[in-house]
């Protein structure tokens, strides 16, 4: 054992600590957002935890997660969106005149939060159709609106259990307030 100021760290500690920060790197980063489109869940704006996901498939996404996922518009944004269906689920609309249809592999529908938007509004998966599972690049954990107002988010059960571990380490609300826009 080695002494430092805070207290006292094996040299285990110490290599674990190397390891995941120099090696491994986070499983985390910040992304800010702005928009009605995720409200209530989110908010109109804040700072966002969000755990990667280096390569999104069914073991690692989950029907009800918040997911960033890149714009198929515009492949230089992204969007926060919720995870609504993925491949073999059958889509199918309120309006009569569209056909259901069942999602491809490696495909999956997104949607806003905010019921009150329209298609064109909300900018989602019934404006732009279904979106490649490869175009998901992580899951919201947190969300920090205010100082005072910031928490983990809403996923599926089983996104929440996985991401459990990663917060408990991962989670900086200092920093996530350093870094948050008005």
């Amino acid at each position: 054992m080695q002494s430092y100021k805070g207290g006292q760290i094996s040299n285990k500690e110490v290599s674990d600590v190397i390891w995941k920060n120099f090696f491994q790197g986070k499983m985390t980063y910040l992304h800010w957002t702005k928009g009605v489109e995720m409200a209530p869940t989110i908010g109109t704006q804040g700072t966002l935890l969000v755990r990667k996901i280096p390569s999104a498939d069914p073991t690692r996404i989950f029907v009800g997660d918040v997911v960033v996922v890149k714009d198929p518009t515009n492949t230089e944004n992204y969007l926060v969106r919720r995870l609504a269906a993925i491949e073999g689920y059958e889509m199918v609309s309120k309006d009569e005149k569209d056909e259901p249809f069942v999602l491809d592999k490696d495909e999956c529908w997104v949607l806003s939060d905010n019921e009150n938007l329209k298609a064109k509004e909300a900018n989602d998966s019934r404006l732009f159709g279904p979106v490649s599972v490869t175009d998901i690049v992580g899951r919201v954990i947190y969300c920090l609106r205010t100082a005072v107002d910031h928490g983990p988010v809403q996923n599926s059960f089983f996104g929440m259990r996985k991401d459990a571990p990663v917060l408990e380490v991962e989670l900086d609300v200092d920093e996530m307030a350093k870094n948050h826009k008005m």
